[in-house]
């Protein structure tokens, strides 16, 4: 028997069979708006985030980072598109060596990100402490939150899920830190220049309270402790050099003193012979 047939025969059981039956999700994604970031510094931000964590994890391919970028997560959501994305985000243990345009949780066995930090500005930030909190507390259980303001060093705010999947807000440490229990980074802010602006950016820490680089910082770091190695072993080098010349020193000084004594000891054995003795017999 058909399906179409047992729909015309059995309401009841058609109704089961819809119900098995749920919408696909929609393939027409897009994953580009064409809108840019909120300002130049907030792109140097996020970029920061993003290659310091790589740098960090750089033998790591168990994790997912980007920003900016699409995530979606519901086939109403998707045909809205009412919702972008956080402007940077972290998921776990998933391959990270897969090429995506954006994340898509039903083709991630359902995963969502674990840390998401959002970078404030005027138009976004009533969204980013209310709407999109929301969403990342109820819909994505995202336990680690963060909000940020590339604009003011004081806006750092985080919140962690939980036991009862509500956020609670995080408090920071004498630095003025938030922990992140989700990468075992804390993050806070670091003054300085960054592809040639200087402001007080978001940045990762370690346990030891070490800035997380950048790959040209780590680059400039072993540049910088190969530079000193080569410089210890210069000086090494000239030590050994000047003990060389020591020891060659001493070694002419022994030469002429032994030379002295046996030219004594000639001197003693002629003036014995001048005496009419024989030094041989002596």
């Amino acid at each position: 028997m058909s399906v179409e047939t047992t729909k015309e025969q059995n309401p009841q059981m058609a109704e089961v069979v819809d119900w098995w039956e749920p919408p696909m999700p929609p393939t027409d994604l897009i994953f580009d708006d064409g809108e840019p970031l909120k300002s130049n510094r907030h792109r140097i931000a996020m970029n920061t985030l993003i290659r310091s964590l790589q740098q960090a994890w750089l033998d790591r391919n168990d994790f997912y980072t980007g920003g900016n970028m699409f995530i979606y997560f519901s086939s109403a959501q998707a045909r809205n598109r009412d919702f972008r994305g956080p402007d940077f985000f972290v998921v776990l243990d998933v391959d990270g060596t897969r090429e995506r345009q954006g994340w898509v949780v039903w083709e991630e066995d359902g995963r969502y990100p674990d840390v998401i930090v959002e970078l404030l500005s005027s138009s976004t930030a009533q969204a980013d402490r209310g709407t999109k909190k929301d969403i990342y507390e109820r819909v994505f259980r995202t336990p680690d939150y963060f909000i940020f303001d590339p604009f003011d060093p004081n806006s750092l705010q985080g919140w962690h899920l939980d036991a009862s999947q509500r956020y609670q807000p995080l408090a920071p440490n004498e630095q003025g830190w938030l922990w992140c229990e989700s990468l075992d980074f804390w993050l806070g802010i670091w003054p300085g220049t960054i592809d040639r602006e200087t402001a007080s950016w978001l940045r990762f820490y370690d346990t030891s309270g070490n800035l997380v680089l950048l790959p040209e910082e780590a680059a400039q770091q072993q540049a910088q402790v190969a530079q000193q190695q080569a410089q210890v072993a210069q000086q090494q080098a000239q030590v050994a050099q000047q003990q060389a010349e020591v020891a060659q020193q001493q070694a002419q000084v022994a030469q002429q003193q032994a030379q002295a004594e046996r030219q004594r000891a000639e001197l003693l054995a002629a003036r014995l012979r001048e005496l009419g003795v024989d030094p041989d017999n002596l």
